[in-house]
């Protein structure tokens, strides 16, 4: 089961770190844009529309990452002082109540969105001869389909966490930098009894404001 969790995690990862080069192509469109504009005064209608597409393609794609990286929003004030059980009860009655009807929704909507796009050819009509819009619907279904997938995860993870206790591993992407170790460990007017105290006093810190995280345990108070 952890390996089957990690491995959705790894897809994820993978389609959000795809996804994200759509940053560049949309950087060069609006670049292009604003030199036809100012440069040559002739803008272009078609990079307008494509760059509002890849806007949301990025938007939408990400959305699993976000989800398997515990990145989306969340009101932390009570969520953070819970216990893992407490947490993993709390999430699972919001994924099952809201999350699978509302994704599975939009799956099953973007699906017909997409297939009565393709049927029709159409194409944007803020612009005449607009580019197409099938190729942009079509996105719709297919990120949901990921995040409706890492959502089960995510509901597996909450029912491994009433069993245990503890959140299950889940794959971290990128480390977080400890800045403070970074800097003490350069300092030549602290000693070291300090240095190592300071930067036990902030892991702790960290570990209490991401407490919500899957990998974080309950912290331990003396």
């Amino acid at each position: 089961m952890d390996k089957f969790m990690l491995r959705v995690d790894e897809i994820s990862t993978f389609v959000g770190k795809a996804a994200a080069w759509l940053v560049v192509l949309l950087m060069l469109m609006v670049f292009t844009d604003v030199v036809r504009r100012y440069a040559f005064n002739s803008p272009s209608a078609w990079i307008g529309e494509l760059s509002v597409m890849a806007y949301g393609t990025l938007f939408m794609m990400c959305g699993a990452y976000t989800l398997a990286q515990n990145g989306h929003v969340r009101g932390d004030f009570l969520y953070g002082s819970m216990k893992p059980r407490t947490q993993a009860t709390l999430d699972l009655i919001l994924y099952i109540t809201f999350f699978l009807p509302g994704i599975t929704a939009l799956v099953y909507a973007g699906y017909t969105y997409a297939a009565e796009s393709w049927r029709i050819g159409e194409h944007t009509t803020q612009i005449a001869n607009g580019p197409p819009l099938y190729p942009f619907k079509t996105i719709i279904p297919i990120a949901g389909a990921f995040v409706l997938l890492q959502g089960i995860v995510e509901i597996m993870r909450c029912v491994i966490c009433l069993k245990t206790g503890e959140w299950p591993e889940r794959l971290k992407d990128a480390a977080e930098i400890d800045v403070v170790e970074q800097q003490l460990a350069a300092s030549t007017h602290v000693d070291d009894e300090s240095r190592q105290q300071a930067i036990k006093n902030a892991k702790s810190i960290d570990e209490a404001a991401h407490h919500r995280i899957g990998q974080t345990k309950e912290i331990n108070h003396e």
